[in-house]
């Protein structure tokens, strides 16, 4: 806009003694740089790509030119930004002393746009007062995205202001209407929310028959049979009631919070989507039964590459689990024999969060998982064959992970190198642990994990922002892109403390396409799609759309590449396996803007990347 107006602000006589400035040659140099003026505006409404293609397999090129704005510089680093946005949440455990199992689970964090006007909202899991312990109301919360930086508590207009235990939560179209609906898991109970459009949610379990008594923990909507209707696996932990609470202590005096291990376990369930409204309990006839699981979360992976969602699930104090699936409607247990299981001692560990990512760039998706203190991180590298490698402690993870307690854990690229990194949101579970062992702490700063490249990671947790060097009792984490500036920021939830939302500043420093998949064929959500994009060097990145991950959470469901330095990569060509069976390509996509595209359709909308910041302001220090 300055170059612009420095043209038209030249004396009116210097352009007529240039006699030979055709009026063709003005015209297009004002329209050039009226397009330039535009791209650096507020966000604009997505528009409609000029040449999308509605060919099965290969769309037709579709170039589209990128934001010119300026970039920000200097290092990357999170702030924390929860009072600046909005944010107030503070979860609620209902402990007053007796320390039951469920206090020591925290609850969870869901990113969902629920009213597609492509910012992404945050739904936060709330618990409750035990009975006859009555002390106020506590509500789940969901917070409505301003699109200026900051959000609105919305919980009593979309019909959250509801009491229940809840633990976790998941994102998806069960319906495929069009509108993202929510699934909460909780203590006696679980609850489906039908998304109504119109900013408001209905209670349908009971309609849709998803009712899920005991005590289940993570959730995760996934099309197992690939007909196009999103399915539901529900992670439960253990046998436990008020009732049946057993005495546990550290010193042998006080009572403390049990392990697991004081209880038995508890089958998780599988719920298949009939297509009429309705659910049926698939768990048995899929060979998912299993009571001797103490199951928290799960991540979706195809580990074999054969366009069929198999399930990884983290146990505590028991074996993992990674269910093959056959196909057929059924899914054979392969944990053992894939090399996850155990530890390399052979041992079971204590599994809290987990996801599935390529951040080896190899085109198949390894796991990172956390676990108890002393026990390390786990990092799982897919080998190809259909077995896994422990590389935690030649990564570089295992070692600095080893006196954490992870709970909330994932890949995303914080600094859009091209390379998944890894986030650990860390707490005890004791608040009491520094009794018997001083040199731990219930509250543990984070970790974040940059990717070197190679199989390596490097901590840079004291390098990236005050707020990661700032111990919590975290346990539910998700990201998401909440400013829609092109870097991923985060959220994480405390035990019984209140949540943080931490920006990423600068992380937009390097090129980025950012990219929503809309299912036609498959289901709405293109949950289990994968898309690799390749740049003209040949670099590839893979990556697939899913929800759940991390622990009781899950983050945005549009995906992120990075491609470093701004003009290295200026266009990509990306490849989309649906999981309907369909393949489709789109050619010369210019980097640095928000895509969407439709199975069948190629690109429907675009916009550009802005990265100015919004009008809430951004500090330029942590």
């Amino acid at each position: 806009m300055l170059a612009l107006q420095s043209f038209l602000r030249r004396p009116r006589r210097a352009h007529f003694q240039h006699r030979d400035v055709s009026l063709a040659f003005l015209l297009a140099f004002l329209t050039a740089f009226a397009a330039g003026c535009k791209s650096k505006s507020a966000p604009q409404p997505e528009h409609a790509a000029s040449s999308p293609s509605a060919q099965p397999t290969v769309t037709s090129p579709s170039a589209v030119v990128s934001s010119a704005a300026t970039r920000p510089a200097g290092p990357v680093s999170f702030i924390d930004a929860t009072a600046q946005a909005g944010i107030r949440f503070q979860h609620h455990s209902g402990a007053f002393g007796k320390k039951y199992l469920p206090e020591t689970m925290g609850s969870g964090v869901c990113v969902i746009d629920y009213d597609n006007d492509g910012w992404q909202d945050i739904f936060f899991v709330n618990s409750m007062d035990w009975p006859g312990h009555a002390t106020a109301k506590s509500y789940a919360a969901l917070y409505h995205n301003n699109h200026d930086g900051t959000f609105t508590d919305v919980t009593r207009q979309a019909g959250f202001a509801i009491e229940m235990y809840g633990l976790g939560c998941a994102v998806g179209d069960y319906d495929n209407d069009g509108f993202d609906d929510l699934y909460i898991t909780a203590i006696g109970g679980s609850h489906l929310f039908r998304n109504l459009h119109s900013g408001k949610f209905a209670d349908v379990t009971a309609k849709v028959g998803l009712a899920d008594s005991g005590f289940p923990t993570g959730a995760v909507w996934f099309d197992y049979d690939n007909d196009g209707k999103l399915d539901l696996f529900v992670a439960h932990y253990a046998e436990w009631t008020l009732q049946a609470d057993q005495f546990c202590s550290l010193d042998g005096k006080h009572k403390s919070y049990c392990t697991p291990e004081a209880y038995k376990g508890e089958s998780s369930r599988l719920f298949h989507n009939l297509g009429n409204g309705r659910f049926e309990d698939a768990t048995k006839r899929a060979g998912l039964y299993d009571p001797s699981g103490k199951s928290l979360s799960t991540a979706l992976i195809d580990y074999d590459g054969d366009g069929w969602l198999d399930l990884f699930v983290t146990n505590d104090t028991q074996a993992n689990k990674l269910y093959h699936n056959n196909h057929n409607g059924t899914f054979s247990e392969s944990g053992f024999a894939a090399g996850v299981a155990f530890s390399d001692a052979g041992k079971a560990r204590a599994g809290m969060g987990t996801d599935a990512g390529d951040y080896d760039n190899s085109g198949r998706s390894g796991l990172v998982i956390g676990n108890f203190t002393d026990e390390s991180m786990a990092l799982y590298h897919n080998d190809g064959s259909g077995l896994f490698t422990e590389n935690a402690s030649i990564s570089g993870i295992g070692a600095a992970s080893a006196q954490s307690l992870t709970f909330g854990c994932f890949f995303f690229d914080y600094d859009l190198d091209g390379r998944l990194d890894i986030f650990a949101a860390n707490g005890h579970v004791a608040d009491d642990i520094a009794v018997v062992r001083p040199n731990l702490h219930y509250a543990e700063p984070p970790l974040l994990f940059r990717n070197l490249g190679g199989g390596k990671f490097e901590d840079v947790s004291a390098k990236t922002g005050a707020v990661l060097r700032q111990p919590m009792v975290a346990r539910g984490a998700a990201y998401l892109d909440f400013d829609n500036d092109g870097d991923l920021d985060l959220v994480v939830t405390t035990n019984n403390g209140a949540a943080r939302l931490l920006r990423n500043d600068n992380g937009n420093r390097n090129a980025v396409l950012r990219m929503k998949l809309i299912g036609s064929r498959s289901n709405r959500d293109a949950i289990g799609a994968k898309v690799t994009v390749t740049t003209e060097t040949g670099s590839r990145q893979t990556v697939m759309v899913k929800s759940g991950s991390s622990y009781l959470s899950q983050s945005e469901l549009p995906l992120t590449f990075g491609f470093g330095k701004p003009g290295a990569v200026k266009a990509v060509n990306i490849e989309i396996a649906w999981p309907s069976g369909r393949k489709e390509s789109v050619s010369h996509v210019a980097v640095d803007q928000f895509v969407t595209i439709e199975e069948g359709k190629g690109i429907t909308s675009t916009r550009p990347i802005q990265f100015a910041p919004s009008s809430a302001g951004k500090p330029s220090t942590p």
